[in-house]
């Protein structure tokens, strides 16, 4: 991963090369004794080795300048650029030749649909685009030559992250959790918000990669000052976090140009070193911990099998030992059966009391926003500031679905691990990738916020207000000094009005406001228990997901067990029947393959250890 030409270099070297090796000899192994989904399993794990991919999701506030970034990054143009809100679609772009788009679009009750799209239509591509016939817009799907991206990288521009009426920061998690990297933009026009650190620290529980881009540096000659101001904020927050100032504009015309100076000023350079050594190193070593993992649980359950055999066939004189092991093999199946119970009832347990806790979580993180806009509705006239006081409740609105995302998904892959636990007898099992987290949409069909009348009124209106209260003060006090000899319009009858009518316009003004702020706290409430609702809809149909997806898992787990115990048994008693020199002869074969296997187990645990 070159940064100034973007050559590509090889992944995973000999390390893969040799794991490569692995592969194929325990899938022959496997093939010859008919085990077809390990070698299924297997033909999985060497398709991540021979082509690995590396998910970057790039996100961020509005205008921040991700699409020119990934545009700099590819030295193409394939996002729209503009001073709007451009990326209104989640963009995927990988390597294809030639070059071609498509929509994914939503179809309710079947599998997403694909629709190709002339490349001429991204730049005005629309959730609405008609392309789309109508239906949802998942994502758009970009293929284009590139030499970055035939590395297996995966470059994901997202919509802008918060704003008034622009709640994107839920689906953005949404795709964090299958991200290997996550580039997080800021310009360099001011420090980090509260919002952009509350949503980096989201963003740093979904994913262990994760860098800070401060964007723009062409534009502001401050940004050095910006820049350590925000490395302060991340100290402060206990983000350990790498802080990369960039010039996207600057990369371009470096790249046209053919200008290394201007492109080591660009700081893509910094870029490239996070992606080659942290990004690229770390999804490297994942696969090659994840496929060792499946080469050493492959090669267990063929030498389940295998050993049963040798065995057999070694001794078969001693029926009684044969039939010992064949017993104790029933027993093993058995056993292996009530595992099977034991780990489908912790699964339906904890997602039982995962599913009350999220909602708990929820409502609690809720309720607390709640609280604290009534509070600030309290304080003062909500008529005044209410549009901005709308945005910030939708900020925290959003700030606390998203937290309450980032921790089910942490309880998520602690119960994937409890479960796992019950298989610990028969070896380390691989956990399933938790990708269920589909949140595009997810507050759609929650209506704004309600409006509220400003509660400013007219000099006239103002004027009315005061001479329906001095009124009466000045007919009242009028009447007693005419007893004085006074006329009924005088200095005291005046005062008298001027007093009581200033005392009746503010008794109005209180009580509007207090109309004002009851109204509030019920548009309020209204939105909170909207947003409640969809997102406990929301979450729930996520839990329902995650349970499907670890119980296929852990069931296709057991189901290799089982099927590794029963060709044990088939194997032993298939070799008592053998005559001496079949005997002889499959025994001189079976050792060769656990010859084999063994030697593929030593290599892998050696090279993990």
């Amino acid at each position: 991963m070159d940064n100034a030409s973007g050559t590509a270099t090889p992944i995973g070297g000999a390390r893969s090369t040799t794991l490569t090796g692995l592969v194929d000899d325990v899938a022959a192994v496997a093939a010859g004794a008919g085990r077809t989904d390990l070698v299924a399993r297997l033909d999985g794990a060497r398709t991540r080795l021979v082509d690995p991919r590396m998910r970057i999701v790039v996100v961020g506030p509005l205008k921040q300048g991700k699409s020119q970034l990934v545009n700099s990054l590819l030295n193409l143009n394939v996002c729209s650029v503009g001073d709007d809100e451009t990326t209104a679609v989640v963009t995927v772009v990988q390597n294809a030749d030639p070059a071609a788009a498509e929509l994914v679009l939503v179809e309710p009750g079947l599998d997403p649909v694909r629709v190709p799209l002339p490349l001429t239509e991204l730049a005005a591509l629309t959730p609405t685009t008609p392309a789309a016939g109508g239906r949802e817009v998942l994502r758009v799907e970009i293929g284009v030559p590139s030499a970055l991206l035939a590395e297996g990288v995966v470059l994901v521009d997202t919509p802008g992250v918060g704003g008034h009426g622009n709640p994107h920061a839920a689906a953005t998690l949404g795709l964090v959790t299958s991200a290997d990297a996550v580039l997080v933009l800021s310009d360099a026009s001011q420090e980090f918000t509260e919002p952009e650190i509350a949503f980096l620290h989201q963003v740093v529980g979904l994913c262990p990669a994760v860098a800070c881009l401060i964007s723009k540096t062409d534009l502001y000659p401050h940004w050095r000052e910006i820049v350590a101001a925000d490395r302060e904020h991340l100290t402060r927050e206990g983000l350990q976090l790498p802080l990369i100032p960039l010039s996207s504009a600057l990369r371009t015309h470096a790249l046209r140009l053919g200008d290394a100076e201007l492109d080591a000023e660009s700081g893509f350079a910094g870029l490239y070193d996070f992606l080659r050594e942290q990004v690229r190193t770390r999804t490297v070593e994942a696969i090659h911990q994840a496929v060792s993992l499946d080469i050493r649980s492959v090669a267990e359950h063929l030498s389940l099998s295998l050993g049963s055999e040798l065995a057999a066939l070694r001794d078969p004189a001693k029926g009684a030992a044969a039939v010992a092991e064949l017993q104790k093999a029933k027993a093993v199946a058995e056993e292996l059966q009530k595992k099977s119970s034991k780990w489908q009832q912790i699964l339906g347990d904890g997602i039982a009391d995962l599913a009350a806790d999220i909602d708990h979580d929820l409502r609690d993180r809720l309720r607390r926003v709640t609280r604290e806009a009534e509070e600030v509705v309290d304080e003062g006239d909500p008529g005044k500031d209410w549009q901005q006081h709308g945005e910030w409740l939708e900020q925290q609105v959003a700030m606390a679905i998203g937290d309450n995302f980032v921790w089910a998904h942490d309880r998520s892959v602690w119960l994937a691990e409890v479960v796992a636990g019950t298989f610990s007898e028969s070896g380390a099992v691989a956990l399933p990738h938790l990708d269920a987290a589909d949140l595009d949409g997810l507050l759609d069909p929650v209506a704004s916020l309600a409006d509220l009348e400003s509660g400013r009124i007219g000099i006239t209106q103002k004027v009315l207000v005061g001479m329906r209260g001095s009124y009466g003060g000045v007919l009242m006090f009028g009447l007693i000094t005419t007893m004085m000899g006074m006329a009924l319009v005088n200095p005291i009858s005046v005062g008298a009005g001027l007093l009581l009518g200033t005392k009746a316009y503010r008794e109005d003004r209180e009580s509007r406001i207090l109309k004002r702020r009851s109204e509030a706290k019920v548009a309020i409430r209204r939105f909170v228990d909207d947003v409640s609702f969809q997102a406990g809809k929301e979450s729930k149909d996520r839990l329902r997901l995650i349970q499907r997806l670890l119980r296929d898992h852990f069931t296709e787990v057991a189901e290799q067990t089982l099927r590794s115990l029963a060709e044990s048994l088939r194997a032993a008693q298939e070799a008592a029947q053998l005559a001496a020199s079949e005997r002889t002869r499959r025994a001189a074969e079976i050792e060769e393959l656990m010859r084999v296997l063994a030697s593929a187990r030593s290599a892998v645990t050696g090279a993990a250890s």
